[in-house]
């Protein structure tokens, strides 16, 4: 038991100063889960997602921006499972995507409407699906709307037609939103905002080495004094001090 409360401590220690491979704790369920549901996902990301929910600070909620079709969504309904977690997870999303300036999906005759309200139904879906008994409070709004919301302490309708209050402190925020500098920056600000003390902030597509924006805004938040660097996964996952 010592030599592997040691040896855990090494690989976070290495993982925190980019210094090792990501660790990969995919199992059957995730293998399962990734061949029926589309999305985006390093799965370094599973260890990050794990880690922050098994050291949640309080049953403050968990925030996930940006859902696409609803893996990663449906993934940390999963490790809340798993860890017997009771915070709630809230989501944002428009379904508007950066590129969406096409009148149709490239190669295709296919309108981009068309092809939005196609990846919000599949998130409908696929959430309904496999987070039926847990589902998200899933709001369709950009995150600077969501973020006024929050801080309103607003009432708004969820994309599955129940009534979510909003605002309070978050335990746990996952950037997955628009992926330049500027966006990711003001997320993070505005995670930061309601993010509790021991509460994580995990950002994707942040690896060093990236060229994303991404990568950019997570070094500078690791930097901030009030923030620590807990693993490099590639990807950067924060603990506010």
């Amino acid at each position: 038991m010592l030599v592997h409360k040691i040896a855990s401590k090494i690989s976070r220690y290495l993982l925190a100063l980019g210094r090792a491979r990501h660790v990969d704790i995919t199992d059957d369920y995730v293998r399962w889960l990734q061949s029926i549901n589309v999305g985006y996902l390093h799965y370094g990301n599973l260890y990050s997602f794990n880690y922050a929910i098994q050291r949640l600070p309080s049953d403050a909620p968990i925030l996930e921006i940006g859902s696409y079709c609803g893996l990663s969504t449906n993934l940390l309904t999963y490790y809340k499972r798993k860890n017997g977690a009771k915070n709630p997870l809230f989501t944002c999303d428009r379904w508007e995507f950066e590129d969406s300036s096409h009148v149709i999906v490239p190669g295709t005759d296919i309108p981009m409407e068309q092809y939005r309200a196609f990846v919000k139904a599949s998130y409908l879906h696929n959430v309904v699906m496999f987070s039926g008994t847990d589902l998200p409070h899933t709001i369709e709004a950009f995150s600077d709307e969501f973020f006024l919301e929050w801080s309103n302490r607003s009432a708004v309708n969820d994309v599955f037609g129940r009534t979510a209050g909003l605002g309070g402190p978050i335990s746990f925020a996952y950037i997955d939103g628009n992926h330049t500098y500027e966006f990711v920056k003001r997320d993070f600000e505005n995670c930061d905002r309601f993010l509790e003390r021991g509460g994580f902030v995990l950002f994707d597509d942040s690896s060093d080495g990236g060229n994303l924006g991404s990568t950019r805004a997570a070094r500078e938040a690791g930097s901030l004094l009030r923030y620590e660097v807990v693993a490099k996964n590639p990807n950067y996952l924060l603990r506010k001090r």
